[in-house]
């Protein structure tokens, strides 16, 4: 005879002990609230200010000729970066993991180094030494130059892990070594290859400056224009409305591809190590072809940075210390690092320890922010601020606020690299000996997860540093950063004053970049030689 218990009530289940892990500790449970409304609150209140002047006078807004130009120019353009961008990527890294090339790791550091220089000092860097550089063409180029290692740095990360095994089978079957690589190897890289043209696209989305620079009109160059030279706010609200929905589309775009051509390997076994290909008569042109991608990419904005400082930093805007718009940089960038640091703890911890389909929802809400421009982010930060709290409104605080939603989801990913190295089977035996959640965090939890911290405090620190569409529209009155001083001087044709600001920017950000090329090359020297 069979019996049935009744059903657990759901209080019940939310307040188990805590040895389960099924009871949300309320400082998680809060600081997980507040990351998710910070995220929601630009959104909700773009919608609110587009339809201040009511639905017709929005629909009346999209239906403009203009966006149709805007959404041509912003889909043309992102298609013919990303293609140029998977094919660079991915043959770049071909030649740097699959092949015997001269100088292999100089190479590979150099193909990174491209990630250390922000798009609009790119654009700079071409504008600056040949100003009739515009329109179409010269996006295409400047911004495939700028983000073409966001495909090739996950690429190769695949290709080192691919398994020879089902290469050679592919090649014993009778293909040749092209229908190999199409059939086989891309197949196996797919997902990574994917998720590079993912971060390119939404990186184009939210592009504002190189843009600006190459005179060639994008959403954002729009939206920015709307709001700050023609005070149309309902304008630019609607028009950052369709810039979210393309976003979207991208997000489920990039989740349908990703989902499809996945290979696994069906029989046990240690992976085989591919042998690296002779380049033979090959050598000379791929390394021409190289050593022109590194010098477009990263000598010509070097190298006009170097130009342009050594020419002079005559100015005719108003002078001002290079001192203080590194310390605001600072203060802004520290700041908003330790927010979204904190933030981050909260939601991945309750992800992790207290997973269920809420927690998971909080989780996805944080990485929202990576899929809308910090554009978008502003506008509806200054919707709320200028409606419910208008003395925030162009405040540090706010522009704090606006890097920290920005930047939440870098947090939320060094974090979580952490923590998932951090057993939990370690804080249950802390809680057996008697310690209570508190003690058992700071004693164990947090030691384990002090590294991860730290790599998302810098990674949000450097990220922050170099923001500019943002940091324009909510930066105080009469205050500074590094960005928004060379976007003065840039804007004034003042190039030899802008150049310092420039340098700067590239010394910060070019940290992780540098990081990155040489954990690639690490890599590449535990690779197995044949």
């Amino acid at each position: 005879m069979s019996t049935f218990a009744p059903a657990q009530p759901v209080t019940s289940r939310l307040t188990r002990t805590w040895s389960g892990r099924r009871r949300w500790p309320l400082v998680s449970a809060v600081g997980a609230t507040v990351a998710a409304a910070l995220v929601l609150l630009p959104l909700a209140f773009l919608v609110i200010q587009a339809q201040q002047s009511g639905w017709g006078e929005v629909e009346r807004l999209l239906l403009r000729h203009t966006v149709v130009v805007l959404l041509w120019n912003t889909v043309r353009l992102t298609l013919a970066c990303t293609v140029l961008c998977a094919v660079l990527g991915v043959g770049a890294a071909w030649c740097v993991e699959r092949t015997a090339l001269p100088l292999r790791r100089l190479w590979a550091v150099a193909l990174v180094l491209p990630l250390g220089i922000p798009d609009f000092v790119v654009g700079f860097g071409w504008v600056s030494l040949e100003p009739g550089l515009h329109g179409y063409l010269a996006a295409v180029m400047i911004m495939t130059l700028s983000l073409y290692p966001l495909v090739y740095l996950p690429t190769r990360i695949a290709l080192a892990s691919v398994d020879a095994g089902l290469e050679e089978a592919a090649r014993s079957l009778g293909l040749s070594s092209w229908q190999t690589f199409w059939r086989v190897t891309l197949r196996q890289v797919r997902p990574a290859v994917v998720g590079g043209c993912l971060l390119v696209t939404l990186g184009l989305l939210a592009e504002y400056g190189a843009f600006e620079i190459v005179q060639y009109q994008t959403f954002t160059v729009a939206i920015f224009t709307e709001f700050k030279l023609g005070f149309d706010a309902v304008g630019a609200c609607a028009l950052s409305l369709v810039l979210v929905l393309v976003s979207a589309a991208v997000l489920g775009g990039e989740r349908a591809l990703a989902g499809r051509g996945r290979a696994w390997r069906s029989g046990s076994g240690v992976r085989r190590i591919a042998p690296r290909v002779s380049l033979g008569g090959w050598a000379a042109p791929v390394l021409a072809g190289l050593t022109a991608l590194s010098g477009l990419a990263l000598g010509v904005p070097i190298g006009s940075l170097v130009y342009w400082m050594l020419r002079g930093s005559s100015s005719t805007l108003p002078s001002s210390s290079i001192l203080a718009a590194v310390g605001h940089t600072a203060e802004f960038s520290a700041a908003a690092a330790a927010v979204s640091t904190a933030l981050a703890v909260p939601v991945t911890a309750l992800a992790m320890r207290h997973r269920n389909r809420v927690t998971l929802l909080i989780e996805r809400l944080a990485y929202l922010p990576m899929a809308l421009p910090g554009l978008v982010i502003a506008l509806g930060l200054v919707s709320f601020s200028v409606r419910y709290a208008l003395a925030l409104y162009q405040s540090s605080l706010e522009l704090i606020v606006a890097y920290s939603i920005l930047f939440l989801p870098l947090a939320v990913v060094g974090v979580r690299s952490a923590m998932g190295q951090a057993s939990p089977r370690l804080e249950e035996v802390g809680r057996s000996l008697g310690c209570r959640p508190a003690a058992v965090w700071r004693r164990v939890t947090l030691p384990l997860i002090a590294p991860g911290l730290g790599a998302a405090f810098a990674l949000v620190f450097i990220s922050s540093a170099t923001e500019l569409t943002a940091t324009l529209l909510l930066r105080p009155t009469g205050v500074n950063t590094l960005a928004t001083q060379f976007w003065s001087y840039t804007t004034d044709f003042s190039y030899g004053a802008a150049a310092p600001y420039a340098a700067l920017m590239v010394a910060i950000s070019a940290v992780p970049a540098y990081l990155l090329s040489r954990r690639m090359s690490t890599l590449a020297r535990m690779r197995p030689e044949t």
